[in-house]
């Protein structure tokens, strides 16, 4: 019974961020359930099964707020559906243990990109609007989608700060458009591992207790990212992914940091995410007071943003 409690809280916390900063559902979910020697592809398998209901309700809520761009959904979900659905296909028989460390190194370049481009610019406002193209989003997909499945997390940290770096659509579309799309990620990764690995392997409590935690949280995530401006946003997505790949950097064969040298490292990124956060909001409330009478805030709402075909 404490197993599932923990695994409800689990489930709220990660879909509370997933929702306001468009990753880290799947991420934490799954290294809880390694942590209790759960296998890699029951993990995924899991986590991806509860995907289905959490993402459906996510997207639902933020379609409601007016933060999904649907051409970017079918654009980059497409072809995201078909790279889980190869990846959860193939994990049991594929290492991600050498893609892992260069992956991250991707990731926390844009990370890097993201927050400082957010904290010390804002929202850059000279492209938004402008169409995401098929050959962007496409194999952004299909990659996304992949890592997801092999890595039971990954939708997320590869789609949004991808996105968001093009500074072609507001950081709350991005988001809500990124999680409605990982429905159709999830779905097909989930379908990947009932080929692969069978419903044996395959805790259905433990899927419909992250379901009802993520379930729950879903509509708060989704007001949520409606109501931090975009700026702000910016910075803490840039801050998530930049802390999630130092750590994994740190852990890996290829760096194996003590103890010592990894906290400290995590104290300090810490210490400056908060700075960078806290700057953005000040500059926030800064620009938003000197803004003439009638005109747009950082934080609003606007026009759906529209691509092209």
């Amino acid at each position: 019974m404490r197993k599932l409690l923990l695994l409800a809280l689990v489930g709220l916390g990660a879909q509370l961020v997933d929702g306001s900063l468009g990753m880290a559902y799947g991420v934490t979910s799954t290294t809880l359930l390694l942590a209790i020697n759960t296998g890699a592809a029951s993990a995924s398998a899991t986590v991806h099964l509860a995907e289905i209901g959490t993402t459906l309700v996510s997207g639902a809520a933020h379609w409601r707020f007016g933060n999904v761009d649907w051409t970017v959904v079918r654009r980059v979900g497409v072809p995201g559906a078909l790279g889980a659905f190869a990846g959860a296909t193939f994990l049991s028989s594929l290492s991600t243990a050498t893609a892992a460390p260069i992956m991250s190194l991707i990731l926390l370049s844009l990370g890097l990109y993201v927050l400082v481009r957010f904290t010390v610019s804002g929202l850059p406002r000279g492209r938004v609007g402008l169409p995401l193209r098929k050959r962007f989003l496409g194999p952004l997909g299909l990659v996304a989608g992949f890592v997801d499945a092999t890595g039971g997390g990954g939708w997320g940290p590869v789609g949004t700060p991808a996105i968001l770096a093009s500074g072609r659509l507001e950081p709350r579309r991005v988001i809500g458009s990124i999680d409605t799309s990982e429905f159709l990620v999830a779905v097909a990764a989930s379908l990947g591992f009932l080929v692969g690995i069978g419903s044996e392997n395959i805790n259905f409590g433990w899927v419909a207790t992250l379901l009802l935690g993520g379930m729950v949280a879903a509509p708060i995530a989704a007001w949520l990212v409606r109501m931090v401006p975009p700026r702000v946003l910016g910075s803490a997505v840039g801050g998530v992914i930049v802390l999630t790949n130092v750590r994994t950097l740190l852990v890996s064969d290829w760096i194996d940091a003590p103890a010592g040298v990894r906290y400290t490292s995590y104290l300090a990124i810490a210490l400056a995410w908060v700075a960078a956060v806290a700057w953005s909001l000040r500059r926030h409330l800064a620009d938003r007071h000197v803004e003439p009478v009638g005109a747009g805030s950082e934080g609003g709402s606007g026009e759906p943003a529209t691509a092209s075909s």
